[in-house]
């Protein structure tokens, strides 16, 4: 139990440090990952205005594979809703999470859906 606290506490420690230079505006949104262990969430949020311009899932998305292929496809439908949306580029809150696995899946995703970091 003790281990999962300061888990905890170190990962929120790291997104403070994050979220003091991370901000999303209109023009620039703030990408915004949140993991689970069964599912991952991503969204587009504006800062000044504290509006959310995109949100997405994976559980809108029909494909099956692994949890890394599934991220995968959920940064290239966000970069394509947010292209529609006329939003070329953001900025990437991992929300202290590692860049790695699913996190860097869907940053890479989005990348290639036309999203510029």
């Amino acid at each position: 139990m003790k281990r999962f606290i300061k888990k905890a506490q170190s990962r929120f420690k790291r997104k403070m440090h994050i979220r003091k230079t991370v901000f999303g505006t209109s023009s620039k949104p703030r990408l915004s990952v949140y993991r689970s262990n069964k599912h991952i969430y991503a969204q587009l949020i504006d800062d000044e205005n504290s509006k959310t311009l995109v949100s997405l899932s994976d559980k809108n998305i029909d494909t099956k594979g692994t949890p890394v292929e599934i991220s995968a496809k959920l940064g290239e439908d966000l970069a394509k809703t947010a292209v529609s949306k006329k939003i070329e580029s953001v900025v990437f809150d991992r929300n202290g999470y590692k860049y790695h696995g699913r996190v860097k899946a869907l940053a890479d995703g989005a990348r290639t859906g036309g999203l510029k970091f």
